[in-house]
């Protein structure tokens, strides 16, 4: 089923932005940063401190499916309009229309059209417990599935987008991965990295030659026995790369991590300073 975000204009991309508080006052917003990872844009604007009343900050990770949400927004442009539901399922991934995969979503019933995205997504004591960013809907329209990205997910990399303006993630730098029964096998291992300063090891590939009648041909085939399987990252199992890009998610660049691998049917610890990913 296609994901469509459900915001007719986007900050990305816009030569102004206006931000209406509750009297219904637009201010002019200037852009500070954004992560387009979880499709979030901060925003600053120059209103009196009078006007200001904000939200009280829950904690998503106490929230549980089939726990009741409100959403607000101004869907078709109708302002202050809320809508109430449940939530139906936490840890969703989806698509991005750019192509990345944003991770950890909350599923919700609560209507959803368009101009609800970034509005706030409410527990029953009024908290903020997520931000309304998507809908799962053939017409573009509300069909009861919409998504809303975590508030911790929030508060975890607002500090980076005021202090940098986005968000600097951490890598191992292995670019391309493969499935086995253990874990994580690597494919390939970015030269220079510190994956490969640390050691951790790739696909090898010998070169061979083949005989066709009379002509010989070289031909590279894939060693997949001489690669490494990443198993865990301090402590932290990881059987796929979205475990890989959560327990990353929770990292920063410069941090020294374990990494738990299987070498050759050997488990083994390697000691890896993380990386800056690159945008």
């Amino acid at each position: 089923m296609p994901v469509g975000h459900n915001m007719p204009i986007t900050v990305e991309g816009s030569d102004f932005v206006y931000v209406t508080l509750f009297e219904g006052e637009p201010f002019p917003a200037s852009f500070v940063g954004a992560d387009p990872r979880n499709d979030i844009a901060l925003l600053k604007i120059d209103a009196p401190a009078d006007m200001l009343f904000p939200v009280e900050i829950g904690d998503s990770s106490d929230i549980r499916v089939g726990q009741r949400v409100f959403a607000i927004g101004n869907p078709f442009g109708l302002a202050g309009t809320m809508t109430t539901g449940i939530i139906s399922s936490l840890g969703r991934s989806l698509r991005a229309p750019n192509g990345r995969m944003i991770r950890n979503f909350i599923q919700l019933d609560a209507a959803l059209n368009q101009g609800n995205s970034g509005g706030p997504l409410l527990d029953n004591e009024g908290r903020l417990v997520g931000m309304n960013t998507a809908i799962a809907s053939i017409t573009g329209e509300n069909t009861g599935v919409g998504f809303a990205v975590p508030v911790n997910a929030i508060r975890r990399i607002l500090p980076q987008l005021i202090q940098f303006g986005e968000v600097r993630r951490a890598t191992l730098g292995i670019n391309l991965f493969f499935k086995t029964s253990e874990g994580l096998g690597v494919a390939r291992v970015e030269q220079g990295s510190p994956a490969e300063q640390a050691g951790i090891r790739g696909i090898r590939v010998e070169p061979r030659i083949e005989r066709v009648g009379a002509a010989a041909y070289r031909i590279n085939r894939p060693v997949k026995d001489s690669a490494d399987t990443i198993v865990s990252i301090d402590g932290q199992p990881v059987n796929s790369t979205e475990d890989l890009a959560n327990v990353l998610d929770r990292m920063q660049p410069g941090q020294q991590v374990n990494v738990g691998i299987v070498r050759e049917g050997t488990a083994q610890n390697v000691l890896l300073t993380l990386g800056l990913e690159r945008q």
